[in-house]
Parts: structure tokens; sequence; C-alpha cells
């Protein structure tokens, strides 16, 4: 700015200086030329009065000058002249002061110089004899008087020049001293010129609006960073270069990073192949997601692209945990898959039976064993059905009235119903321990004991013995129940409670079992709060047991 304004002080000096010269210059020379035409007009008349009288004698007694005078006769004849001799004079007929002269009484012309450095300034007028007396006088043109001058000219620009350059880098430095000081943080504090007052008040009212934006967008700022901080999901920001603009804790340990990689292209903290394609395919299409698995988890990323004002700004990710989802998918379509299977096998059985005592391919005395087949496989089928029902209700959240639930008597029942089944496999069934109260749903409580003791059952050894043992020990009340049977190896151990897992299944299916019974004893301990521990050895039996929360303590009963 103080160029600025030392360049328009200087220029100003020098246009104001160029401009007077020049307007001295011309008055100076128009003044002159004024003057000087005064005299030689005077000048003409006395010649004139002079020649009327004393005729050619009176030009010859003149001597040479700066003047000079010629004598014209009518028909431009040169009759006498004070510089050349006039008989080796052209005629003068032809001459514009001379024609004005004879037609008006006076006459003028100017004549320049091939260089235009020298203008001839004529006057001529008429005598009484019809003759023309013209005075002539040599005068310098503007061009030649500022050319005479340029040394002088130039001598008082330069100093003109040096001076304006002094005064104008002063005079710049006064002006722009006090807008240096302006304090622009505390615009109505300064005392500087009074017309920047309005400039001042309209930047306080903009640091005004500034501020309260900023308090704003700050507290819009903390308020996402808070939400954001308390997500599950992973959420990062991206500009339309690519590059991280915010990036949540949870996002942070998705992908092992911190807050540096703010700024950061995204590719440089997660530089897999899938989330470069689905970056791309979201800033073209305006969204993708894929799946990949991270840190030993299942996520489901989501890419959406973000628009303002009709043009891309840039990209948002989110990032959710699904294990939890996809294992349930699969163990959905597991058990879709499962139970179509089961429900379909003795279906088909007992439609082969069916179709072959319509058909009349059996023979009377074997009709009793095949109708007993469909019996079987139909009890089997509902059965089955039974249990998908309860495991549904249990996934569904059963809502049922809580009641006090005495284990031994529920253990007592469980032995009752099963007595008539451990018999015909010869299976000793057996109940010890004390009584123990618990507030849950006697129902569950019931298929909890009655699943676990089928299933030792089933999968125990002939001669072989299942013992019930109930627990409390004030704080908590359980149901133990181990078999003699043929033991369940390690590697299975972690699945026994899966719908539908088998261990042998040759074994399942002669044992007529639905493979839903250790599902149903899981879902329904969780149901109660308990917990379920299994140990076991092949060849030497299973132990499981279920703890519940007690509700009081009991008195033992002797074995």
């Amino acid at each position: 700015m103080t160029r600025k304004i030392f360049r328009s002080i200087l220029l100003v000096a020098a246009v104001t200086l160029l401009a007077s010269l020049i307007v001295i210059l011309g008055i100076m020379f128009e003044y002159a030329e004024g003057l000087q035409e005064k005299q030689l007009r005077a000048e003409l008349a006395l010649a004139a009065r002079a020649v009327e009288q004393s005729g050619a004698d009176y030009l010859a007694g003149l001597s040479a000058g700066d003047d000079r005078l010629t004598w014209v006769a009518a028909d431009g004849r040169v009759l006498a002249d004070t510089s050349v001799d006039a008989a080796g004079m052209e005629n003068h007929a032809d001459r514009e002061e001379i024609r004005q002269a004879l037609e008006t009484g006076d006459g003028e012309s100017a004549r320049y110089s091939s260089t235009l450095t020298e203008k001839t300034l004529y006057y001529a007028t008429a005598l009484s004899d019809g003759s023309v007396l013209r005075i002539s006088t040599s005068q310098a043109t503007a061009l030649t008087v500022v050319l005479g001058m340029v040394q002088p000219i130039a001598v008082v620009a330069l100093a003109a020049i040096i001076l304006s350059a002094v005064f104008a880098r002063r005079m710049a430095g006064r002006v722009v001293d006090p807008l240096n000081r302006i304090d622009l943080e505390h615009p109505l504090d300064n005392d500087a010129y009074e017309e920047l007052s309005p400039l001042l008040n309209r930047i306080n009212r903009q640091h005004l609006q500034i501020d309260e934006q900023l308090r704003t967008l700050e507290q819009k700022t903390d308020a996402f960073e808070q939400t954001t901080a308390g997500m599950k999901e992973g959420l990062v920001l991206l500009d339309d270069k690519g590059m991280v603009l915010s990036i949540n804790p949870a996002a942070q340990r998705l992908f092992g990073t911190d807050g540096s990689c703010v700024g950061q292209d995204f590719l440089e903290v997660d530089r897999s192949h899938d989330m470069s394609v689905a970056l791309r395919r979201a800033m073209a299409d305006g969204h993708s997601e894929f799946r990949a698995q991270q840190s030993g988890r299942e996520y489901q990323f989501d890419i959406s692209r973000m628009e303002s004002g009709g043009s891309v700004v840039g990209e948002v990710l989110l990032a959710f945990d699904v294990t939890e989802q996809a294992s349930l998918e699969r163990s959905r379509r597991e058990f879709t898959a499962n139970v179509s299977h089961e429900l379909k096998t003795p279906l088909q059985s007992i439609i082969g039976s069916a179709e072959l005592i319509e058909n009349g391919l059996v023979k009377p005395e074997d009709q009793p064993r095949f109708i007993g087949h469909i019996h079987q496989e139909a009890t089997r089928l509902v059965a089955l059905i039974e249990d998908i029902i309860r495991l549904s209700q249990l996934d569904e959240g059963l809502q049922a009235a809580l009641e006090p639930v005495d284990l031994y008597a529920v253990a007592e029942e469980a032995v009752s119903a099963l007595q008539e089944a451990a018999k015909n496999r010869g299976v000793r069934l057996s109940v010890s321990g004390k009584h123990a109260h618990i507030s849950g749903v006697r129902r569950l409580i019931y298929e909890i004991v009655y699943n676990l003791c089928d299933n030792a059952i089933k999968y125990n050894v002939s001669d072989g013995s299942v013992q019930i043992v109930i627990t409390d020990d004030g704080r908590h009340a359980g149901i133990r129940v181990q078999d003699t049977g043929i033991g369940i190896p390690a590697e299975h151990q972690s699945r026994v409670f899966e719908r539908f897992y088998r261990v042998d299944r040759s074994h399942s299916r002669q044992s007529g079992g639905t493979g839903l019974g250790l599902s149903i004893v899981k879902h329904a301990a969780m149901y109660h709060g308990a917990t379920i521990d299994l140990k076991s050895e092949p060849g030497k039996g299973t132990a499981i047991s279920v703890t519940f929360p007690s509700e009081s303590g009991a008195d033992e009963i002797p074995s």
C-alpha cells in the first residue's frame, strides 16, 4: 500500500509539473506572438506612409534587419525590397497576403520552413496608388522554443521529481502508519482516521458474527465428537480426495490407528483391495457396501457419497460389527436346513410304509410291523415338532410367570416319567441331594432335568446308571446329572448344545433322539440366568451341571 501511495503521489506531482510547464509555455508563446504581431503591424503602417511620400527612396535608405519590407505593384511585380535586389525576384501576385491586400486592403499569412523549426509571418497593406507594401519577419516555432528549453526544463523537472519523491515517501509513510497500527482484533478501540469508522464498525460486527458462528460450530463439533465417541460403530469422514477428516474411537480401534491419521489418505490406514474398490464405487455410484473379517470379527462396511450444493464433498464410512448377526444367520440357515432334513426323514419313512400297505405289497402278517413303524416315526415327528416349538418360544423371549420351584421335586417327577425307558435299556436312575428352591418357570426347569436324564439314558451302556444330584449352598442351587455312558470326545464337547448337532449320527438314529434336547437345556438355562458345566471322558461317562441362583437353603435328603 505504501508503494501504491508513493507512486500515486509521485505520478500526480509529475503530471502537475508537466501540465504547468505546458500551460506556462503556451501562455508565454501566445503572448510573445501577439506582441510581435502588433509591433509588425505598427511598423508596416509607418513604412506605408513613408513609401507613399518618398517611394523607393525610403526603402533604399533602410538597412537590412530582422524585418523585411517588400513593395509590390498591382500586377505582382516587385518594385523594391530591403533585403535583396527587386529585379531578380519573381512575381508576387500569387502570394496569399498580396491577394488579400489587393482585395480587402490588408492581408496576412504564415509559412513554415521545411524543418518546422522556423515560421515566417507576412503582413501586407494596400497603398493609395494600388500597390501593396508587405512586411515579413522570422519567428521561432513552439517546437524550437521547447527544444531550446529542454535543459532547464529537465533540470527543473528532475529537481521537482526528487522533491516530490521525498515528500511522497514521507506522506505515504504518514498515511500508512496509522493504518498499520490498527488493531483489527479490537476495531472500536482504534484512534484512526475518521473516514475509517464505518469500516471499523463493520469489521467489529463481522467479528461478533464470526465469534458467534465459532461458538455454534464448536458446540456442534463437541456434540458430534461426544456422539461419535460413544458409538459402537466405526465412523470415518473423508473429503473428496479420500483424506481423513474425522475418525471416532471405535474406528480407530478397528483399523489399529489413532487421531494422528486425520489429514492422511485413508488408504494408508486400510490398504485392503476390497476397501479401495468400495471407496471408488461409492464415489461413482453414491453407495457401496461389503463385509470383511477384521481383528477376528466380521464387519459390514457401508460407504456413502456426501454432496453439498450439487457437488461431491467427500464420503462417510460406517463399520458395523455383524459377528453375532452373521453367526445367527448361519445358525438360522443351518437350523432351517436341519429342520427340513429331520422332518423329511420320518415323513419319507411314513410315506414309504403307507405306500407299501396301500399297494398291497405287505403281507397281512407283516402289516402290524409296518403300522408300528409308521406310528413310531409319527411319534418321533411329533416330538421333533414339539421341541422346535419349545425352542422357538425360547428364542422369541418366552414370557411366563415365575414361581417357587423345588428342584428336588422336579427331579423326582422327571425320573418317574423316564423309569420305563431306563428299565428298557437296563439303566438305573436315582435322585439324591437336598431340597433346593429357586424362582423360575417350572415347565422349563422340568425340560432341563428331563432332557438331561433322557440323553443320559439314551447314550448309556447296558447295566449303566444315571445319578441326579441336587445341591444348594445358600447362594446357588444346582442340578448335576451324571451317567456311566459312552462319553463325549473333547473336540465335540463345545458343540453338543448346538441344534441338531450329533456326535454319532448313526447312534442318534437308533436312539430316536431329535437332536434338540441339549439346545432346549441351554436356552432354558439362559432364560433363568443359570450356567452349564460339562465334564466328559469317552468310555467313562458324562456329568452335566446346571447352576441357578438360589432362593433359600434346604434340608439334606438321603440318597
